[in-house]
């Protein structure tokens, strides 16, 4: 386990989230879920933390191992299809559009190219009712 992402974590605090997703990027991210899902019948949940704990750290727990942890607590897995789909995102051990500080467009970016896949594997049904809440979570 390196230091420097020991280090990370300890400076990623709560703070940070809410200055990068404020109201407006939370609206915008709840929008396009909405709109989303209206075009497939998957069930997209998006969950931003700041960083992880210092056991979980210590346990090396790796985003994927912490993501799968929030897919369990946010009940993603219990939509009537299992259709499912977190897009987690953890600030301290961010990569991509979010190392450019683009959070917003990363988070976009991320509910598009999942909601290709849901459209192509889950194709809407005149049926479907919203089963997860639309709105980001942000964990402290």
């Amino acid at each position: 386990m390196g230091l420097k992402r020991i280090y990370r974590h300890m400076m990623t605090a709560e703070r940070h989230v809410r200055k990068i997703f404020q109201q407006t990027q939370l609206n915008r991210i709840s929008n396009a879920i909405k709109a989303s899902e209206t075009r497939h019948s998957g069930e997209i949940r998006v969950a931003v933390e700041s960083s992880l704990e210092l056991q979980q750290l210590l346990g090396q727990q790796t985003p994927r191992q912490r993501a799968i942890e929030v897919f369990s607590e946010l009940h993603v897995w219990d939509t009537e299809l299992n259709n499912g789909v977190l897009i987690y995102v953890l600030l301290a051990d961010h990569a991509k559009a979010f190392a450019q500080g683009q959070f917003e467009e990363g988070v976009m970016s991320c509910i598009e190219a999942v909601s290709e896949k849901l459209i192509e594997h889950f194709p809407h049904r005149r049926e479907d009712e919203n089963e997860l809440p639309d709105a980001p979570v942000l964990i402290g």
